[in-house]
């Protein structure tokens, strides 16, 4: 299977790049926003309803494998040309889904196989948006503006971090159905949103792969669906994007567990962890908004390297940490310096990637660090538990070192005479 140069995405001219990037970030920024507000509810729900911590925990385990098997699935179509349909598409039904969940609670006590299907439902149809909306940048914006634009979008994502739950909490103390309307709106917005975008969201043809024949159609698509591996597999430069995003955010998240454990040793309640919480929220919308400042003219080696090394010391730091806010600044340092390396990666892998792989390339690294951070909570607990909350700050600190000195030693190598930065 082949494909054309990776800059064939942005050759042809981008006459609604300012006006697309604006509904694209307001797309996102409402569905994040409403995700985060049911998101936090629903525990707070199912418990309400009786349900136990197991089956709270069921439906939050049944929907993450959901997100898993179809993401890159649905990444197939949206590289072959149908990414605005799929995003759109799944909006509407995830909207959908909110709905019912939204008029089920108003009505009265929710059996949970009706909960659980529709959360299924909007999880399954959120996931296909998800994998879909990857590498949408490439073809609504020029290359010289993915840094900018990539920062704003994680600072809408961000602000819905630290929005989110507290809307949610505050609009199920009014009314239970209230954070669940609230994401079905969203959706909506989102779906109109794309929508609405006038650029083409498609490869041109000679740039998609070869269509599998109906016979082999279901065979053909698992197939393609792997193509994202392989292009990773290829290309030196996403193997250590591959590395460094997926120990950076499983890290950052064993961190966090830590510091909730380390609080709860120390005697402190959950007003603490609030502050720990709103502190690196607002620490990461900072460093999402300097992005772009920090990384300017600079090559993605030389922004990794530095920030990877500068995150070594506030690890090391919480491990003598004692106050909450001595815990907050510090993780909030940890989530300021985050967003630079993380903008500087995206955007090289968009420029990068062939304009047919773009989904199902950006689904692979969203999977895999995904996984990686998912299984990081209990393997925080299972070290905390044996070693101490101070043990486990120092093993992620020591990991960090080794993740910094790999990057030192790797990434000058794997991107030199790759590197044609745009400022």
């Amino acid at each position: 299977m082949t494909y054309s140069a990776p800059a064939a995405a942005s050759a042809a001219p981008l006459p609604y790049a300012r006006r697309d990037v604006r509904l694209f970030w307001w797309a996102g920024t409402c569905d994040a926003l409403g995700s985060q507000t049911a998101g936090f509810v629903l525990p707070l729900l199912l418990l309400s309803l009786g349900r136990s911590p197991a089956e709270v925990g069921a439906v939050a385990g049944l929907s993450a494998a959901a997100t898993l098997v179809l993401g890159p699935l649905a990444a197939v179509p949206a590289d072959r040309g149908a990414r605005k349909q799929v995003m759109v598409g799944a909006a509407v039904v995830s909207a959908g889904a909110m709905t019912g969940v939204t008029v089920a609670v108003a009505a009265g006590p929710v059996p949970l196989a009706v909960l659980l299907a529709a959360v299924l439902v909007e999880r399954c149809a959120s996931a296909c948006y998800e994998a879909a909306s990857l590498g949408t940048l490439a073809f609504v914006c020029p290359p010289e503006e993915h840094r900018r634009v990539l920062s704003r979008l994680q600072a809408g994502e961000r602000g819905a971090l630290v929005v989110g739950p507290a809307l949610g909490g505050l609009l199920f103390a009014v009314g239970a159905w209230l954070p669940f309307l609230v994401d079905a709106l969203s959706y909506a917005v989102a779906a109109g949103g794309v929508r609405a975008m006038r650029s083409d969201l498609a490869p041109r043809p000679e740039q998609r792969p070869p269509a599998g024949t109906p016979r082999r159609a279901w065979r053909a698509l698992f197939a393609e669906a792997g193509a994202g591996v392989t292009l990773l597999r290829r290309e030196p430069f996403l193997r250590l994007a591959l590395v460094w995003i997926s120990a950076v955010n499983a890290l950052l998240v064993a961190l966090y567990y830590t510091t909730v454990f380390a609080l709860q040793d120390h005697g402190r309640s959950a007003a603490p962890l609030g502050l720990v919480l709103a502190l690196a929220g607002a620490a990461g919308l900072a460093g999402a908004l300097a992005a772009p400042r920090l990384a300017r003219r600079h090559a993605a080696a030389s922004v990794l390297v530095p920030v990877s090394w500068l995150l070594v010391p506030p690890a090391v730091a919480l491990a003598v940490a004692r106050d909450a806010w001595q815990f907050g600044l510090l993780f909030g340092l940890l989530c300021f310096l985050t967003p630079s390396a993380t903008v500087a990666l995206q955007a090289r892998i968009i420029q990068l990637t062939p304009p047919a792989l773009q989904a199902r390339t950006g689904t692979v690294l969203a999977t895999a660090s995904g996984a990686a951070a998912a299984l990081s909570p209990a393997l925080a607990g299972l070290f905390a538990d044996r070693a101490g909350a101070g043990a486990t700050f120092a093993g992620c600190a020591v990991l960090l070192a080794v993740l910094a000195l790999y990057v030192t030693c790797v990434a000058p190598r794997r991107t030199r005479g790759t590197e044609e930065e745009t400022g």
